[in-house]
Parts: C-alpha cells; structure tokens; sequence
C-alpha cells in the first residue's frame, strides 16, 4: 500500500471515522478503532463517496493509534513475555563473572554457617548491588524483593523481604553458599562451590559463583530486610 492510500473500510469524508490501525502483536494481527478528531469537518451534501480525503498524520501517513504501557492487557503481557525472553538470551549470551580466588574453607553447624567467611562483616550497599545485578548475583531471576527500580522480578523462590527476620546470619550464609546442603533438590545454585556441578564452561571451571567477600556482603544485606 502506497503512502496516501485510502485505508480499506474508511469513508473519504470528513466525518469522524473508524481507521483500520493494523499493529502486529504476538504474531497476530488484530484491528484498533483510532480515536475520533474533536472537531472534523462534517460531510456536505454536495461531496459524494470520492469527495474526501482519510485524516493523515504528516508525510500523509495515517495515523496509528500507540498502545499504553500502562494499558495492560494482551499488549501488556506480550511486553512483558517479550522482555523475559530478552533477559534470557542476554544472560546466555553474557558469562557469570566467575571469582579468581579459591574458594575458604567453613564449617557447618546444624542449618547454618555462623562463622564469617572473611572474619569480617560484609557490607549492605554492595550486597545489595550484588542481589540487583542480573549478570552477578542473578537473584532476581527467581526471588523478588524491596528493589523498586527492577520492573521484573522472580516468582520462583521466596520473597526476600523479611529474609533477616526468617533466618539468621549463619543460615543466610549456607544458603548463599550451598543450599543443596539443606535440600538436595533445590533450585538455588551453589554460589561458593565448584565440585559436582555439570555444564560448567571450560573458561569458569573450579572459580565459585561469588568470592568469600561477596558472600559476605550479600549475607549483610539480607541481615537488613527485617519488615
């Protein structure tokens, strides 16, 4: 269809009327009323069928109606599965930055791990960084939490809300590094091994996810989610 081309279905009047706005959305075509023009000029008596011309935008495109973001809907939820895939395919196509030290040594007592492992505190504003990050930490990929910025989150794990008034230190600190321990079937990687796992790239081999201090961090800020 040309540029100028009389829309199928439209009347060439000046009469407010219905274009056909034709956007492809999930692989399907589907068609959208445009909005009526306050103020179009009234067909007169004397036009006939051929009279007219369809409202134009400039360049004498017709207009197209733009579909909210915020409109939700079947547009919304293709958006969204749109950008899920997107995330996806950018996570495959970027490598986990592995960690150069080798992993420390800890002990476990019952469900946790109650000694640090760096001697030291983490620190909340680089964990939380860490938890955030998609390419790093990857929590968002199955939890959610207090991260107003992040459109997208997990529905998988649990909320990390209240994570520091659920779990202590210690227990927080065994789950970040290897939650197997406590359920063989789970679904959290182990972020501070690197024996029995499978597909592991040749350039990542025997490097943990995190190192013993992001271990930290991110334990440190866990610690602060009490509501």
């Amino acid at each position: 269809m040309s540029i100028g081309t009389r829309l199928p279905g439209s009347r060439a009047t000046g009469e407010p009327t219905k274009e056909l706005a034709v956007e492809v959305e999930r692989g399907r075509r589907r068609s959208v009323p445009s909005p009526v023009v306050p103020g179009a000029r009234k067909q007169n008596a004397g036009e006939g069928q051929g009279g007219g011309k369809p409202q134009t935008s400039e360049g004498g495109v017709p207009p197209t109606p733009n579909p909210s973001p915020q409109g939700g809907g079947e547009y919304d939820r293709g958006c969204v599965a749109a950008h899920i895939l997107l995330l996806i395919l950018g996570m495959a196509a970027l490598p986990i930055a592995a960690a150069q030290e080798p992993l420390t040594p800890f002990t476990v007592v019952g469900d946790a791990m109650p000694v640090s492992l760096t001697g030291a505190k983490g620190d909340p504003g680089r964990g939380r960084a860490i938890v955030a990050n998609r390419y790093l930490g990857l929590c968002l990929l199955c939890h959610s939490g207090p991260f107003p910025e992040e459109r997208m989150q997990g529905t998988l794990a649990p909320d990390l809300r209240g994570a520091g008034k659920r779990w202590s230190e210690g227990q927080l600190r065994l789950r970040i590094v290897d939650a197997a321990r406590l359920n063989p079937a789970t679904i959290m990687p182990p972020y501070h091994r690197v024996d029995g796992l499978s597909r592991v790239a040749a350039s990542f081999g025997g490097k943990p996810v995190l190192t013993a201090g992001q271990i930290e961090d991110v334990v440190a800020f866990l610690a602060t989610l009490r509501d």
